[in-house]
């Protein structure tokens, strides 16, 4: 049985624009990088609905670097390092800052989690959405094991490795400061990829328990997600250096949270 535990939602989000440094190091919002993101969607802004939609996809699917499976190692070892200690990543869904080489597949290592389950579109590890950096994200082997190809909801039993994780026997419920981090890695996935480059067409339900088919779920409670937990300075940071050295394209509900609501 799911156990609800929702918070009030007290943020209501503007058509601001979420500001994005436009360099891997933090730094002070200003004009330019204000201008550089605004650019960026200029064919998205005005849109709403499927037109918006459509207008995101391509935006973020021209000119994009696609990585081997091999290379994301590497590059999550940059994306997710520890802001305190260079030489760690911070695992996902517990929040361990580790060591960056200690990657591999025994207990106690961490793993690339494909946050969009792979199984769901059957999408593997091949370059393209199987190596997408944007919901790729190192995470204890044990705990990748433990979330496998489950849909998101709320409720369920507490993770043992994961404490503030939440799982039963057809979802996970990530801990709270990355809820709204998993939210829009989805949404990403349901824009970036529409079917159209020899991949499935991933989308959002409003499903649990969702197999191989190319949905993930589920969609309500993830819109919930990303109000409750706006982007923060990591989660900023973490779009601007996939931009900058990775795949050269953005997660747009990074930098404007409130395309959510626009489109689902």
């Amino acid at each position: 049985m799911k156990i609800a535990r929702w918070k009030p939602l007290t943020l209501l989000f503007s058509a601001a624009l979420v500001v994005v440094p436009t360099t891997a190091t933090l730094a002070a919002p200003d004009a330019t990088a204000d201008s550089v993101v605004e650019d960026y969607y200029q064919d998205a802004i005005g849109k709403t609905g499927p037109e918006l939609k459509t207008a995101l996809h391509g935006i973020i699917s021209n000119g994009t670097t696609t990585l081997s499976y091999d290379e994301v190692w590497d590059a999550l070892k940059v994306t997710d390092e520890d802001p305190n200690n260079n030489a760690n990543v911070i695992l996902l869904y517990t929040g361990r800052s580790q060591g960056k080489d200690t990657n591999g597949g025994d207990a106690d290592d961490w793993n690339r989690e494909h946050v969009w389950a792979k199984s769901h579109g059957d999408f593997g590890t091949s370059p393209g959405p199987g190596t997408d950096v944007h919901h790729l994200r190192p995470t204890d082997v044990t705990v990748n094991s433990d979330r496998g190809n489950k849909d998101f909801d709320m409720g369920g039993t507490e993770s043992e490795e994961a404490p503030g994780n939440f799982t039963d026997g057809d979802s996970w419920e990530p801990r709270d400061e990355v809820k709204g981090d998993v939210a829009r890695m989805i949404f990403y996935m349901s824009v970036r990829y529409d079917g159209g480059d020899g991949f499935a067409d991933l989308e959002v339900n409003d499903n649990v328990d969702n197999g191989s088919n190319p949905f993930m779920g589920r969609v309500s409670v993830l819109k919930q997600w990303n109000e409750q937990d706006p982007p923060d300075a990591g989660e900023q940071r973490r779009n601007q250096v996939i931009f900058d050295q990775f795949q050269h394209n953005r997660n747009p509900f990074i930098d404007h949270p409130e395309w959510v609501a626009e489109i689902w």
